[in-house]
C-alpha cells in the first residue's frame, strides 16, 4: 500500500517508520530542504519538495495511486486546506490532524471524517491509564466506514430509545447512568443525564452533531451535548 505525508513532524516521520518496516510505500512532503536532507539518510522513502496544501505538488504525488494521505503539519488551517484539496484531486482517503478541537467540528461539517486530535486521545489515554481502566482504545476496532457517537442526553432526548429518530445505520450500544454501564435494547428508556453510546455510518455524523450536540476533544466521533 502507499501513504502520502504532508509535513514532515514527528508524528509523521514515525508514522512513517511503522509503515516502512511493514513494508508499504511512503512519500513526505516537505518544505524544508534541510529537513528533507536529514531525513533522507534515515527513511527509506519518497520525497517532495514543496507546500503540500498546493495543487501541483499533491498532484505530483499521485492521488489515484495512493491509498491514504495524512496531513499532519504543525498548522491546523494548513491540514484542514490540504485535507481539502487533497479529497478533491482524488486522494482515497484522508486523514486530518489538528490541535485546536474548536475545529473539530467544522471538519465534520466539511466531511473530513478521518479527525484526530492527538493531545486529546492522549491525554484521555493517560486519565484512563491513572484510573486503572482498560488501555484497548475502542477507535483501535472501528473499522471503515463506522464510527462511534456518544452524547448526554437532555429532557428531549428522555424517553424511549426508538423515539429517538435515529438515522439509518445508527443503533444505540449501552448507555451510562450515574456511572453505572448498561448495556442498551429495545426497551430502553433513556433519562436525562445518561451518557449514550452510539455506532453509526460515518455519513450520518453531521446529522448527529446537529440533533444530539456538539464535538468534544477525541478523534473525530464522539460528542458531548450543546446547553439546553
Amino acid at each position: 500500500m502507499r501513504a502520502v505525508f504532508i509535513g514532515a513532524s514527528s508524528l509523521a516521520v514515525m508514522t512513517a517508520r511503522f509503515l516502512l518496516n511493514r513494508g508499504h510505500e511512503v512519500i513526505i512532503i516537505e518544505r524544508d530542504k534541510d529537513c528533507i536532507e536529514a531525513l533522507s539518510e534515515e527513511l527509506d522513502c519518497g520525497f517532495l519538495h514543496g507546500d503540500g496544501s498546493k495543487p501541483a505538488i499533491l498532484r505530483e504525488a499521485a492521488p489515484d495511486e495512493t491509498d491514504m494521505l495524512f496531513c499532519l503539519t504543525a498548522n491546523d488551517q494548513s491540514n484542514i486546506i490540504a485535507s481539502l484539496v487533497g479529497r478533491s484531486l482524488g486522494f482515497g482517503r484522508v486523514v486530518t490532524k489538528i490541535e485546536d478541537p474548536e475545529y473539530e467540528h467544522i471538519c465534520i461539517e466539511l466531511g473530513l471524517e478521518d479527525t484526530i486530535i492527538p493531545a486529546g486521545t492522549i491525554g484521555r489515554y493517560l486519565a484512563d491509564m491513572f484510573d486503572g481502566r482498560d488501555l484497548l482504545e475502542l477507535s483501535s476496532m472501528i473499522k471503515g466506514e463506522a464510527r462511534v457517537f456518544s452524547f448526554v442526553a437532555r429532557d428531549k432526548e428522555a424517553g424511549p430509545v426508538h423515539d429517538l429518530g435515529l438515522p439509518k445505520e445508527t443503533g444505540v450500544v449501552c448507555f451510562y447512568r450515574d456511572g453505572k454501564f448498561s448495556l442498551a435494547g429495545e426497551d430502553t428508556v433513556l433519562e436525562p443525564g445518561d451518557e449514550v453510546l452510539l455506532i453509526t455510518h460515518s455519513r450520518n455524523l453531521p446529522v448527529l452533531m446537529q440533533r444530539l450536540g456538539q464535538a468534544s476533544e477525541g478523534w473525530g466521533t464522539e460528542a458531548t451535548p450543546a446547553d439546553p
